[in-house]
């Protein structure tokens, strides 16, 4: 069976909207985008290269396909993102959409009506595991149908207040453990979670 990762870039408060770049996303007046950028470092460079390094299978939400396939398709042979795009341009997209015709980025397939059905359906089959980047509606649809098998949080340390968040008051409890973390220099955390069962309880209250 494929595992599910969801990849997230995340303010302090959870807001996920926009890291890359001003025009990104300006949905609900959004006017902090490119908020990680400055934070940019080596270590955060080779947590990237990390996560792209293992056989996979992008899972994209709509906007975030359109802003890719406007951008990885067009990245020169000599910029420093050309074997991120390389790779970015081979691999199968998976792509929660109402207009499948209108996927002309190649490799991409359309996840058709029964999004989460057919996620269910694929995370059965062998293959490659299934990534996602961006895509905020569709993961907090993944975390509310409790599809989700790792989280790679890159915390970013910044509060921005309003914005698209990455969890939803939807989403399913469920217990995760640290599997890794590392904390860069320009203080960005990078942490990875996997599911460890169902949330347990207890109390601290005196007998």
């Amino acid at each position: 069976m494929r595992k599910l990762m969801v990849a997230a870039f995340v303010s302090l408060d959870g807001v996920m909207q926009a890291p890359g770049g001003p025009e990104e996303d300006t949905t609900g007046g959004f006017i902090h985008g490119g908020w990680t950028v400055p934070f940019a470092d080596a270590v955060f460079g080779e947590a990237m290269a990390a996560l792209f390094a293992q056989p996979f299978e992008l899972l994209l939400g709509r906007r975030t396909y359109d802003i890719f396939a406007a951008h990885w398709p067009r990245v020169s042979e000599n910029s420093g993102d050309a074997d991120l795009a390389t790779l970015f341009n081979g691999v199968t997209k998976h792509v929660a959409t109402h207009r499948p015709d209108s996927l002309d980025w190649p490799h991409s397939r359309a996840l058709g009506g029964d999004v989460i059905g057919a996620l269910r359906a694929l995370k059965a089959q062998d293959g490659p595991d299934m990534l996602t980047q961006g895509s905020g509606a569709l993961v907090r649809q993944l975390l509310a149908t409790d599809l989700v098998d790792t989280l790679q949080l890159m915390t970013f340390p910044v509060l921005l207040g309003a914005g698209r968040r990455l969890f939803g008051d939807d989403a399913q409890a469920a217990a995760f453990s640290l599997d890794t973390t590392i904390v860069s220099p320009t203080g960005i955390v990078v942490s990875r979670y996997v599911r460890a069962g169902k949330v347990q309880t207890g109390s601290f209250a005196l007998d």
